[in-house]
């Protein structure tokens, strides 16, 4: 009784062709807006406390404005796919609004003839079709052939009387149906003119398209591991690391990042900024290890974000800078990543320091102090000089406003601007503690799991605030406030290393290890920014570990042994089995154990005797002197006998 049917598949089309029209155009709504009124610069991370993060503001602001920053592949290709699906999804509306009724079992609509037809015009209609529509004059016709059969239903329909009962009754002659439905697919899927197209589409889909996809998706997705980071760059990480890496030889790796390889290829028309920009640069900085192109271009563009010397950057090359500090997050903390895999602590803490030194576009001879808004030379030297004068920004933060140094050039604007930064800039104390869970001694022996809690309170914010976007003016992209926290041995090995990205007043940040063997040990504690120059900490941790042999001996308590002597739950579950055939089994133990006691006492009786008998007789052979054994056993077996 089931037959294609136009109505139910369009039905079914729209309904699945919604799951991806609403949310595209969703997406392209949003996209659009976006491009042309914006959205609050709160959301987009671009806030203004200082006149220094104003201008950061505003570029990030007008950054996400405008049709050139939504006009991508990605996009073009989902606004095309819309337009098309859109299209089908209307001409499918309009298809149902002439005739949207599903499909039902109507004998009238199947032989063509009207309700009030008499039974003369029924029989007449039915052998019309029939003929039409037999399966011997359509044999690779499915379709007639379904039709054949829907017909003889229809005209049973109408003649038969239990036939026509049931179906004015349920809506098919065959009676109640538990379940009434129809082949949501379009007609013409029977048509003969369109197999052969049908198998070219099906084929083309299912050996082509999505075999493609399948591969597409496959072969980018494996180019990538954790934190989106390619795994070309872990392996050029891997290679150009090493334990004594310094920090001038960093914006070299993470030029070679795999992420830029295709971006920075220097085109013909930026070699002569390129090469201006390498003269003025020249001096500061390292020379390159490698000659090629890709990582001289990502080199300089770096040296130039580090040495403030951007201003001079054309459109291209400042957005490829851009390119490249948008993605350094993430790109530094798989290089310290690598780094404390093979336990590099002091590779480790460079590449930290580089990371800071990019948040701030400062780099390694540069004053901290620099990072205070209208700051430059003569304030760092004003501040650093005469009575009063500090050695880095972490004494400066701690100076009250009015003695703070550096300020004498500056407006009340500006005076207003330092002295709001100097509150957004953590001024951090570091204190730790060293403990075994569960254990009320406060002493230490081999083996013992030992925690080491790390406690860092973030001075500048009140009880119940929450730290904010790190201050970073030259830093095109908002961040996050977070703090390295690592453990360190005296040989330069590393026990632990994480990004603690917790935003509270009061961090509190747990390491475990195993206690090593007895003996002193001291530790180095590092507690450095992710952002900022000049605040980080390092504290010397010390540790006893005593031999488990010292350690008292447990004695247990008379309650707790008897505990050892009741009988488990697995015990008193079998009891009751065991005790059913235990009477048997007592029974013939009992008597083997007689018997074995029994045989027993006859061995030990035949052994005495046999002592006894032998004593006798070497006793009379003494007494008499005679070395005759006949009489003397037989003298001797009287006497065993008497005795």
């Amino acid at each position: 009784m089931l037959e294609y049917d136009n109505s139910a598949f369009y039905y079914f089309a729209l309904a699945t062709l919604s799951f991806y029209l609403f949310p595209s155009y969703y997406v392209i709504t949003k996209s659009l807006y976006r491009a042309i009124v914006g959205v609050s610069p709160e959301s987009l991370g671009a806030i203004s406390r200082t006149t220094a993060e104003k201008k950061k503001a505003e570029e990030i602001t007008a950054a996400s404005r405008g049709f050139k920053q939504i006009i991508t592949p990605t996009f073009v290709a989902n606004v095309v796919i819309t337009i098309f699906l859109t299209s089908v999804s209307v001409y499918m509306a309009n298809e149902v609004s002439k005739d949207g009724q599903v499909n039902s079992f109507d004998p009238y609509r199947i032989l063509g003839i009207d309700s009030s037809a008499d039974s003369k015009a029924i029989k007449k209609a039915f052998r019309n079709q029939s003929l039409a529509n037999h399966p011997d004059k359509n044999p690779n016709n499915p379709s007639a052939q379904a039709m054949f059969m829907m017909i003889a239903k229809a005209y049973e329909a109408l003649t038969d009387p239990v036939s026509k009962s049931n179906w004015e009754k349920y809506g098919n002659p065959d009676g109640k149906q538990s379940l009434e439905v129809s082949i949501g697919l379009p007609a013409f899927l029977l048509a003969p003119d369109y197999r052969n197209a049908i198998l070219l589409v099906y084929l083309i889909v299912m050996v082509v398209v999505i075999p493609s996809s399948v591969y597409y998706y496959y072969s980018n997705s494996s180019k990538f591991g954790e934190k989106m980071v390619m795994y070309d760059s872990y392996s050029w990480y891997h290679h150009s690391l090493s334990e004594h890496a310094h920090v001038k030889l960093l914006p070299e790796v993470f030029a070679g990042s795999a992420e830029f390889r295709q971006r920075n290829v220097p085109e013909a028309d930026e070699m002569e900024a390129l090469k201006k920009l390498k003269l003025r640069l020249k001096g500061s900085m390292q020379k390159p290890k490698i000659d090629h192109r890709v990582l001289i271009k990502g080199n300089l563009l770096l040296h130039s974000h580090l040495l403030r010397e951007t201003a001079q950057l054309g459109g291209k090359l400042r957005d490829d800078l851009h390119f490249m500090l948008r993605n350094s997050s993430a790109l530094i903390d798989a290089m310290i990543n690598i780094c404390t895999h093979q336990e590099w602590i002091q590779t480790c803490m460079n590449c930290i320091e580089f990371g800071q030194c990019i948040a701030q576009g400062l780099w390694v001879r540069d004053s901290n102090l620099l990072q205070l808004p209208h700051f430059g030379d003569s304030e760092v030297k004003a501040a650093g000089s005469g009575k009063g004068h500090v050695k880095g920004i972490a004494q400066y933060l701690k100076l009250p406003d009015e003695t703070k140094k550096g300020l004498r050039d500056m407006s009340d604007e500006e005076k207003k601007d330092v002295f709001a930064c100097c509150k957004i800039i953590p001024d951090i104390d570091v204190s730790y503690t060293v403990f075994v869970d569960d254990d009320e001694d406060a002493k230490v022996y081999e083996g013992d799991l030992v925690t080491l809690k790390v406690d860092i309170t973030r001075n500048n914010l009140a009880p119940g605030e929450k730290a904010g976007l790190v201050h970073a003016p030259r830093f095109p992209f908002p961040k996050m406030e977070a703090w390295w926290v690592g453990l360190g041995t005296r040989e330069g090995k590393i026990v632990s290393l994480v990004k603690v990205t917790d935003l509270s007043r009061v961090i509190e940040h747990k390491i475990k290890f195993v206690a090593p063997p007895p003996g002193d040990y001291e530790f180095d504690i590092y507690v450095k920014s992710n952002a900022y120059i000049g605040l980080d900490q390092k504290i010397k941790a010390h540790l006893t570990t005593l031999d488990p042999e010292d350690l008292p001996e447990y004695k247990i308590h008379p309650d707790d042994a008897e505990l050892d002597n009741e009988p488990t739950l697995f015990e008193e579950m079998m009891n009751p089995n065991v005790e059913e055939d235990s009477d048997s089994d007592d029974e013939s133990d009992d008597e083997e154990e007689e018997e074995t006691g029994g045989a027993r006492n006859a061995i030990r009786e035949l052994t005495d005797a046999e002592k006894k008998k032998k004593a006798l007789l070497e006793a009379r052979r003494r007494a008499a002197g005679d070395d005759s054994d006949d009489d003397s056993d037989s003298d001797v077996e009287e006497v065993y006998k008497d005795k």
